[in-house]
């Protein structure tokens, strides 16, 4: 779906719709909406604030009683089970210079997120050197690292991905990878099988300052961003902006402005009247700020300070999504769309997105005010950790079977 409009104005509207700012404004304008119980589908209740910030906090205090809370990116789920991984891992890494470590964990955590998207809840992964058995992102997270590790991912064998491999990647080798059969089915296997060979695609359509030559490969995203920095300081939004403009074209089915893809970025009617750029968009870049906060730690590692990093915002996806609705956060309207799967371009699922990016930082809010901490000593990425995710996945297990979420999404793979 193309939108026409002289291409000046296009352009600002793209920059626009890629910035943490547009993502704010827009969900707070449906939030808005929604508080005045004006929306079709969702209702806020403001009532439930502080108890869900009360049951959050709980769960907190249960995974990290200390609040020593690590960043909410995809290192966290290497971590799960009984095994060292990131210990292995590193010592794998330990002949390469410091630069070329930071490479090597961008490779894996880009291509590991982007196999990200909801599993189902039939998937299973039975990890080979344990025999643990693990499930949903978890599982995923384990699975892709031991791809990267057996150099699936690399046209040389070694622990990189370069854009050779991902290019060529078969259907087969994925589900094979991913242990996928007719017993053990995997929700969206095609779509993140495109994604990966997007992926590769993309890498060698930029100048070589991006992505590197020969082959190339995401992890010389690093390079780009060390040059970004000043005094050894880095914006979390340079890190997203360079995300989205460089990955932005592996997103399937999205929609374009003058050609360009705007990815995770949809279409509310209510926000037709709303102020500039006068369209009814709404972005979320759902896994391009999950893939940031995922390099933060890498670039950490480089002696690098990460700033601006409460300027992104929360993840619209169904287990945050589905702590505001299970603890009445967040009200249906309609009882259908509990009832029938939705797709995810729904104004039902546009809406669910919008209001939990705004109740996050709501919830977060309440959260420091009552630890007494600041965005500083308690940022977003951590309450996300600590947390409002965990805190959703338990709240839908204690609530429906195999923690299913509230409400069922149509998933192709590319968007949760």
């Amino acid at each position: 779906m193309g939108l026409a409009e002289p291409t000046e104005l296009n352009q600002r509207i793209i920059a626009y719709v890629r910035s943490p700012q547009a993502i704010r404004a827009r969900c707070g304008q449906l939030f808005e909406l929604a508080c005045a119980d004006q929306l079709r589908y969702f209702r806020v209740n403001l009532s439930q604030l502080e108890p869900t910030a009360a049951y959050v906090l709980q769960v907190m205090r249960e995974n990290y009683p200390d609040l020593e809370i690590p960043f909410h990116s995809r290192w966290r789920h290497f971590e799960v089970g009984s095994t060292t991984r990131l210990q292995q891992l590193n010592e794998k890494l330990s002949s390469l210079t410091a630069i070329d470590r930071a490479k090597a964990k961008f490779d894996l955590a880009i291509v590991s997120v982007l196999l990200d998207a909801g599993a189902g809840v039939d998937w299973r992964y039975i990890e080979p050197a344990t025999r643990e058995v693990f499930q949903r992102s978890e599982g995923l997270a384990i699975a892709s690292l031991q791809m990267f590790c057996d150099g699936v991912f690399a046209s040389d064998r070694s622990l990189r991905a370069d854009a050779i491999a991902l290019q060529s990647l078969k259907l087969e080798q994925l589900a094979q990878a991913l242990q996928v059969s007719e017993t053990n089915p995997l929700v969206g296997l095609e779509g993140r099988l495109k994604l990966v060979q997007q992926l590769g695609s993309v890498l060698i359509q930029y100048p070589p300052d991006r992505f590197g030559s020969f082959p190339s490969r995401p992890g010389n995203l690093v390079d780009y961003l060390l040059q970004q920095a000043t005094d050894n300081q880095l914006a979390a939004t340079t890190i997203l902006t360079a995300i989205l403009d460089g990955l932005g074209d592996i997103w399937p089915g999205r929609l374009t402005l003058d050609g360009i893809n705007l990815g995770d970025v949809w279409v509310h009617s209510a926000l037709d009247s709303l102020p500039p750029p006068h369209l009814p968009l709404i972005p979320f870049h759902k896994l391009s700020q999950w893939l940031t906060y995922s390099l933060l730690e890498p670039l950490q590692e480089l002696g690098l300070t990460i700033v601006a990093l409460d300027q992104l915002t929360g993840l619209p996806e169904y287990r945050n999504g589905g702590l505001c609705l299970d603890l009445g956060l967040l009200q249906v309207k309609d009882p259908t769309i509990l009832q029938t799967p939705q797709t995810v371009d729904s104004e039902a699922i546009v809406e669910w997105r919008a209001l939990t990016v705004i109740c996050l930082d709501r919830i977060a809010d309440v959260i420091r005010q009552r630890l007494g901490m600041t965005a500083a000593t308690l940022p977003l990425v951590k309450v996300l950790q600590g947390g409002t995710w965990a805190a959703g996945r338990k709240i839908a297990a204690e609530l429906r079977p195999n923690g299913i979420p509230p409400i069922q999404i149509t998933s192709d793979g590319t968007v949760f």
